[in-house]
């Protein structure tokens, strides 16, 4: 491959790329809570280098960015790091019981390695719970939870990935992957009607009697 060639390569996978050095910036900055130039450099320095040294596969983003979905989800997301943290925090000066912790498996339901990425990074920085590990062949996340006495707070956990999933889906999701959430969506809603439906059927033959 000539000099040329290689040059116009490089362009190429940093623009095709961009996005994702963007996100790789803010993921930077949050981490270490500063949102200064200096943060902003040294995190660009640092997203160039990993995706260059390491020669990763050049990531295909979805091509899909629903901008009110994607607003939601940053609210949602700084709230639940609010929360989290007041809720860890009561936790820790609660001296008459130690807060539970669980590992705890979550399959996901429509992920790929960039949306397994998305919803592992936005569960791991609210505060109460990490990922410590990621099965890519199963798409199964395991995380470190705080928190957890009874099977119920594990499902309760469970479910809040899952719903990070969703909000995921709905705002940075590849088009495939949106249509299946809404279809899952609207068979949950038909469910929900007929069994609504059959215990008012229920109910009146009963009142009959």
């Amino acid at each position: 491959m000539s000099p040329t060639e290689t040059g116009r390569h490089f362009w190429r996978d940093i623009r095709v790329q961009l996005p994702f050095l963007a996100w790789l910036v803010v993921l930077w900055m949050l981490l270490w809570s500063q949102f200064t130039v200096l943060a902003f450099l040294s995190g660009l320095v640092v997203a160039v280098f990993v995706t260059r040294v390491f020669r990763l596969p050049t990531v295909e983003l979805s091509g899909r960015i629903n901008v009110w979905y994607a607003a939601i989800l940053v609210v949602q997301f700084l709230f639940a790091v609010l929360q989290g943290a007041l809720a860890v925090t009561v936790q820790v000066f609660d001296f008459r019981r130690q807060p539970g912790a669980a590992i705890i498996a979550v399959p996901l339901k429509y992920a790929d390695d960039l949306m397994m990425t998305h919803v592992s990074v936005v569960s791991s920085l609210v505060p109460g719970s990490l990922v410590v590990e990621a099965d890519r062949d199963r798409q199964v996340l395991y995380l470190h939870v705080i928190g957890v006495r009874s099977l119920a707070d594990v499902e309760k956990q469970r479910e809040g990935v899952l719903r990070w999933e969703r909000r995921v889906v709905r705002a940075l999701g590849a088009p495939e992957q949106y249509r299946a959430l809404k279809a899952d969506e609207r068979a949950a809603r038909a469910a929900s009607a007929g069994g609504s439906v059959g215990s008012a059927g229920g109910a009146k033959k009963g009142g009959a009697r």
